[in-house]
């Protein structure tokens, strides 16, 4: 059975039609948004996330929970955080991407950013 996927429109033209967009878009860009800061060593997940991920099959919005209403999102995070890293600072720079992201790619309003650390790891190269 496919899975339901909720979507919403971000632009209605009435001539050529309108664009929605998955939740699961929403989320994706998140996720990648929150990686790429300095500091963020990954992610968390669920044990289901976790096994995906182990199989070598890749869940680009792990860890990430997306609600939408009414054009506004809030997001809410899981992540694992390299060790030396001031967790304040890491988080406050995972909010400010994340929003930017969000509101310069889909043109919703983001309310919340919400960052749990789930863990923090060794860095592999240290």
């Amino acid at each position: 059975m496919a899975e339901k996927r909720n979507t919403y429109k971000i632009h209605d033209n009435g001539n050529l039609g309108e664009v929605q967009i998955a939740d699961e878009v929403v989320a994706i860009i998140a996720g990648l948004a929150a990686t790429e800061v300095e500091g963020v060593a990954s992610m968390a997940g669920n044990i289901t996330n976790e096994l995906v991920g182990k199989l070598g099959m890749k869940n680009l919005s792990k860890g990430v929970k997306v609600d939408v209403l009414e054009d506004v999102v809030c997001v809410d995070l899981a992540l694992n955080i390299d060790y030396g890293y001031n967790i304040l600072e890491t988080s406050k720079k995972v909010q400010e991407r994340v929003k930017t992201a969000i509101e310069n790619m889909t043109g919703l309003t983001v309310s919340d950013v919400n960052v749990r650390i789930a863990s923090v790891e060794m860095e592999n190269n240290k």
